[in-house]
């Protein structure tokens, strides 16, 4: 009986959902952790293009002070422009007028001059950064773009010399024709922030977008491909449904090679195939052990019939005679078939105990009776033979093969023992005409007999050469017929056993 396991409720029963389920859950890890990589390189990228362009507004201001122009107020960066012996700022803007500048400026004054002016070196593009502590803002300021309370910011300044300029130059800036001008920008954090989410938000709104559409494509194309892929399964599983233990004779269309499905369809087939025939072995054996049950019963049953109907003409001891003898032959047959029935059920195992072979076979031809032809039974055996096994069971397979040799033998039986390579080789060999080589594994088959022109008394049941090979199977071993020139020779062999172990 199959047994299954509970199941969870929100795990999808069929292969193509729980295959889409997982497929798009996989996904979803990818497109997160490409999200996230994207998330942070945008805002990276973003903070990088703010500084940029705070860097740019730096150096258009430079420009416009020494091509003599004052900047406006108005910045997208806040800017003051200081000079030596000026109290109040040159310039000032972008939120700067937030300390109230116009009257002393906010950022340090630069030094003096050097006197006289070093060498020129060509352009000059270079600028230093430094933190810089802004103070408090007036308690009348309104808010603004910095804190209440000061604190530190990264600046960049660059400084002028005023000689460098033009007279006119130096008159609109109003500082004198010695002095230094140095021009800060202040760098506000949050102001590269807020660009960079700016940009980050729109790029994650178009990403989830994205990501939700492909989750769903991605999703549905996986399971019409699994639907796709499991037609071949499904066919099997409806032809497989028809297959009955009585009729297995259906058989389901192997894919091209290399498909996924093939082996499974040839499996199937292989096992639909062993069914198949099971089942007519089952009935050629029911058949057969019918047709071997009818024949001694018959001819029982004829023989009480007649003495009863004529009974002061009946030979009554010859009548019980054939009664016996019937009734023996339907006892062996019925053994044999019971016997039959047990090793089809039982799984080869080797037992336990440990005999010798070579002793056990001395001891049946001894014993062996030679009652209607006078036969030479020999054993031949350099040592003793030791097996595992059932002792019983061993006998009963020497004694068949000992017996189907005398039904055939014209004068000699020999039997040799033999250890080779860790198994135990025991022939049984008869100097009767022989089985063609094309019965060499037929004679092994049930209710089989090559000789139909035999009476049935003298032939046997038909049932001690499979027996003989289902109990060397059955101890791990092999049984065949070997070629020979003149007569039939069967070969046993088992795996030997240990002396020691018998001890």
């Amino acid at each position: 009986m199959n047994a299954t396991g509970p199941r969870r409720g929100w795990w999808p029963r069929s292969v193509r959902a729980r295959t889409a389920l997982a497929a798009a859950s996989a996904a979803a890890v990818i497109l997160v952790s490409i999200g996230w990589w994207v998330h942070c390189d945008v805002y990276r990228e973003s903070t990088q293009i703010a500084e940029g362009q705070t860097e740019k507004q730096f150096l258009a201001l430079v420009d416009q002070l020494e091509e003599g122009v004052v900047p406006l107020r108005r910045s997208t960066v806040p800017y003051e422009i200081v000079a030596t012996g000026r109290r109040a700022a040159v310039a000032y803007g972008g939120g700067m007028e937030e300390f109230d500048p116009g009257t002393r400026h906010v950022l340090p004054a630069p030094p003096k001059a050097e006197l006289p002016a070093p060498p020129d070196e060509g352009p000059n593009w270079g600028y230093t950064t430094r933190p810089v502590r802004l103070p408090a803002r007036p308690d009348s300021a309104p808010g603004g773009r910095f804190g209440k309370g000061g604190g530190t910011y990264l600046v960049m300044y660059d400084d002028v010399r005023a000689d460098e300029l033009s007279s006119d130059t130096v008159a609109a800036l109003g500082v004198a024709a010695d002095a230094q001008l140095r021009v800060y920008v202040v760098m506000l954090p949050h102001a590269g922030e807020e660009m960079a989410e700016t940009i980050t938000e729109a790029t994650d709104r178009r990403l989830l977008q994205a990501g939700l559409v492909s989750l769903v494509l991605i999703a549905a194309v996986v399971y019409f491909a699994v639907r796709i892929a499991l037609r071949p399964v499904e066919a099997i599983r409806v032809l497989t449904a028809s297959v009955t233990a009585s009729d297995p004779r259906e058989r389901v269309t192997v894919p091209a090679k290399g498909h996924e499905i093939t082996a499974l369809a040839t499996t199937i087939n292989s096992t639909l195939q062993r069914l198949d025939d099971a089942a007519a072995q089952q009935r050629r054996f029911v058949a057969d052990a019918a047709h071997e049950l009818r024949s001694p019963l018959t001819t029982l049953l004829t023989s009480l019939e007649v003495a009863l109907a004529y009974p002061e003409r009946t030979n009554w001891p010859a009548a019980a005679t054939t009664a016996a003898r019937q009734t023996r032959r339907l006892q062996a047959l019925t053994e044999d078939l019971l016997l039959l029935a047990r090793l089809d059920t039982r799984a080869p195992t080797a037992g336990s105990e440990n005999l010798d072979l070579t002793a056990l076979a001395f001891r049946l031809a001894e014993q062996y009776p030679f009652t209607e032809s006078p036969l030479t039974l020999t054993c031949d055996s350099t040592a003793p033979a030791h097996v595992h096994g059932n002792p019983d069971e061993y006998e009963r397979l020497l004694r068949n093969l000992i017996d189907n040799a005398a039904r055939h033998a014209a004068h000699r039986i020999q039997i040799t023992i033999r250890s080779q390579d860790g198994w135990v080789v025991l022939t049984v060999h008869d100097d009767g005409p022989g089985v063609p080589a094309k019965d060499a594994e037929r004679i092994f088959e049930r209710f089989v007999r090559l000789d139909d022109s035999r009476s049935r008394d003298e032939g046997g049941t038909g049932l001690g050469l499979a027996i003989a090979r289902d109990l060397a199977h059955q101890h791990r071993g092999t049984l065949t017929l070997t070629p020979r020139t003149l007569g039939a020779c069967f070969q046993l062999r088992l795996p030997q056993a240990s002396a020691s172990a018998e001890e």
